[in-house]
C-alpha cells in the first residue's frame, strides 16, 4: 500500500513566500486524501500495488476501467505533489545553473525570457492543473502545462521542474492573486534538485 512521504522540510522552511499553514494542509490534508483514495482504488488488486506511481500513471491505459479514473487523479496527486515538495527549498531561488541552466539558455534565449515563459503558462491554466520544464519524447525540453493531476509523464514526458497552481496551493495567503504566488513562487524554486533532475534523465 503507498503511504504519505514526509515533507523534506518544516511546514514553514518556505515563509514568507509559502505559509505554513498552507503547506501543512497541502501536504497533511490534500496529499493524504490522494494517498488513500489510491489504496481504496486499488484494495481490490494486489499485483498493482506493487507497481511505482509512475509505472501506474504511464500503464493507464492497461489497468481495469472501473479504477482508471480513480488512479489518474490520485496516483497523480501524488506522484506530482511528491515532486513539488523536492523543487523547493529554505532560501532558494535565483537562476538556474549547470547543465539545466545552460540548456534553458539555448532553448529560451536566456533565464528571463525562460521564467517570463513558464509563468506566463501557469497564469494561464485554466481552473485547476499545473506548468513544467519537461525533457518531451525528442529530448527537447520545454515548458507545458496538465490539467487537474495529470502528469507529464502519461504523455511520454520526464518532469524537471513543477509548479502547482490549483487554489489550495495558494488561496490562504494569496486568495484570488496566482500571478503574486507565481512570482513568489520563483524564490523558493532549488535550482540544484532541478539540476539533479535534469541530469537524472540524461542518465537514463
Amino acid at each position: 500500500m503507498f503511504t504519505l512521504r514526509p515533507l523534506p522540510y518544516d511546514f514553514g522552511a518556505l515563509e514568507p513566500y509559502i505559509d505554513a499553514r498552507i503547506m501543512e494542509l497541502h501536504h497533511d490534508k490534500h496529499q493524504a486524501a490522494y494517498v488513500n483514495n489510491l489504496n481504496k482504488a486499488l484494495e481490490k488488486f494486489p499485483e498493482l500495488q506493487k507497481k511505482s506511481l509512475e509505472t501506474l500513471l504511464t500503464e493507464l491505459d492497461t489497468l481495469p476501467e472501473n479504477i482508471r479514473t480513480a488512479v489518474r487523479n490520485n496516483a497523480g496527486g501524488d506522484f506530482n505533489h511528491t515532486f513539488f515538495w523536492e523543487v523547493m527549498k529554505k532560501n532558494g531561488g535565483g537562476s538556474a545553473r549547470g547543465q539545466i541552466g545552460d540548456e534553458i539558455t539555448k532553448k529560451f534565449g536566456s533565464f528571463d525570457a525562460f521564467k517570463q515563459q513558464f509563468s506566463g503558462a501557469a497564469k494561464t491554466v485554466f481552473g485547476s492543473g499545473w506548468a513544467w520544464l519537461v525533457m518531451d519524447k525528442s529530448g527537447d525540453i520545454a515548458v507545458v502545462t496538465t490539467p487537474n493531476q495529470d502528469s507529464p509523464v502519461m504523455k511520454g514526458a520526464q518532469p524537471i521542474l513543477g509548479l502547482d497552481v490549483w487554489e489550495h496551493a495558494y488561496y490562504l495567503q494569496y486568495e484570488n492573486r496566482r500571478p503574486d504566488y507565481i512570482e513568489a513562487w520563483w524564490h523558493v524554486v532549488d535550482w540544484d534538485k532541478v539540476e539533479e533532475n535534469y541530469r537524472g534523465i540524461l542518465g537514463k
